[in-house]
């Protein structure tokens, strides 16, 4: 029996494999004639990659605006009161301490100093902030993002809005951010946070517009007239007065807000439709006037004037239905001089019904200093009209404190 040679090739041990390799080879080939293709134009029936881009729309809005973006450092004296003459609670110590200090430890001064941030919206170095961030300082120091400090001046703030403006002098052109529109916001548009939280410049957080028109006093503060952007962009202490972004880059509210503790991440900040006018006021006058007729209120809902009446004993009902409640009335105020009452409830302001102290405020806000604002006022078990002329926020709680302390009968001079 004849044995092979040992040059001669082994037969294939089966078609299967044969057939395998076979397919191999093909794919291969088709594999390399993809790759050379591909090096020469690429297949029609292929999806193409899109190029990546190397900016995002976050990056564009910050380099459009963040240049107009600054850090206010403040300097305040604060006063610490007298301490009193109670000693430490050691009969030894106290005895040492009442001889040498008997009228207790005098009271003495500080040096406060806060950052806070601001944006410049006019080339004439007008800035934008609130005003918790200026208020009672002694001096302000912007810093620009070129490095650059100046000094600032306090044009006028407005405690209510908290919302301030101060200007810098500057030989050269100072950048500009532009302003948006805020009235035109959705739930739901991008929003970008630039400031200076700890005192980090220039800091660019993004987010979403998580709701509007936030009325400030559901947040538990009732000293502001308000409503309110919300956000989830990071918003941190030294944030405030810094602006909010749109996606085109443009300015659409004055950070102002965040909640800290169990449930972070709510930002708020003021409309910049809000804050122009309060700017222009500021600008022109350096004060902001604040219409106000001088009652306490609280909402009236059906619930409760059924309770009110099955538990009164008063002399009056009140009607079962939506309003809100007068509580309380300043003395020498509109309201008092139109003839308004405790007990009196408002169901509608300038022909609009009213449902909380919310849309009764607008309505004043609206109907402005000097204007007249008519009311329907329930009373005594019927509808009334009632005309009040709103005045000066800022002059009548001046008046109402002096009648408070007596102090306003003696500024009026007798007649003869």
């Amino acid at each position: 029996m004849a044995l092979p040679s040992p040059l001669t090739p082994a037969p294939w041990p089966s078609p299967w494999y044969r057939t395998s390799s076979l397919l191999g080879r093909r794919a291969g080939a088709l594999a390399l004639s993809l790759a050379l293709g591909s090096l020469v134009g690429a297949p029609t029936g292929f999806a193409q990659r899109e190029p990546i881009t190397p900016e995002s729309f976050v990056t564009k809005a910050a380099r459009r605006s963040g240049p107009a973006v600054v850090r206010i450092d403040t300097v305040r004296t604060v006063t610490i009161g007298r301490l009193p003459a109670q000693g430490l609670g050691h009969p030894f110590f106290d005895q040492f301490f009442n001889q040498f200090f008997e009228d207790g430890l005098p009271s003495r001064q500080r040096t406060q100093r806060e950052q806070g941030t601001g944006v410049i919206f006019a080339e004439e170095g007008l800035i934008l902030t609130n005003a918790h961030v200026v208020e009672r300082s002694d001096q302000v120091e912007v810093r620009l993002t070129d490095g650059r400090t100046l000094a600032g001046t306090v044009v006028g703030l407005d405690s209510v809005t908290d919302l301030a403006v101060v200007r810098v002098m500057s030989p050269t052109p100072l950048p500009v951010a532009p302003l948006g529109d805020s009235d035109a916001l959705e739930v739901g548009d991008w929003a970008i946070a630039v400031g200076n939280p700890f005192g980090l410049d220039n800091t660019v957080t993004m987010g979403i517009v998580s709701n509007l028109n936030r009325n400030i006093s559901k947040l538990g503060i009732t000293d502001k007239r308000l409503d309110l952007i919300q956000t989830d962009a990071a918003i941190n202490p030294g944030n405030s007065g810094g602006p909010l972004l749109n996606a085109a880059g443009e300015v659409i509210g004055i950070n102002t807000l965040v909640r800290s503790g169990p449930g972070a991440g709510l930002g708020f900040a003021i409309p910049i439709n809000r804050a122009r006018s309060i700017a222009e006021e500021l600008i022109r006058t350096g004060k902001v006037s604040h219409a106000m007729v001088g009652i306490g209120l609280r909402p009236l809902t059906p619930e409760l004037a059924r309770a009110f009446n099955r538990n009164s004993d008063r002399g009056f009902r009140l009607p079962e239905r939506q309003g809100v409640l007068i509580t309380n009335v300043l003395p020498l105020s509109p309201a008092e001089q139109a003839g308004l009452r405790v007990g009196d409830v408002i169901l509608a302001a300038a022909g609009a019904r009213v449902t909380n102290a919310e849309e009764l405020l607008k309505a004043v806000e609206s109907a402005g200093v000097g204007g007249r604002l008519r009311l329907d006022v329930w009373r005594q078990e019927r509808q009334q009209q009632v005309t009040v002329v709103p005045v000066d926020m800022a002059a009548l709680q001046r008046r109402s404190r002096a009648v408070e302390d007596g102090t306003y009968w003696r500024r009026i001079p007798l007649r003869p």
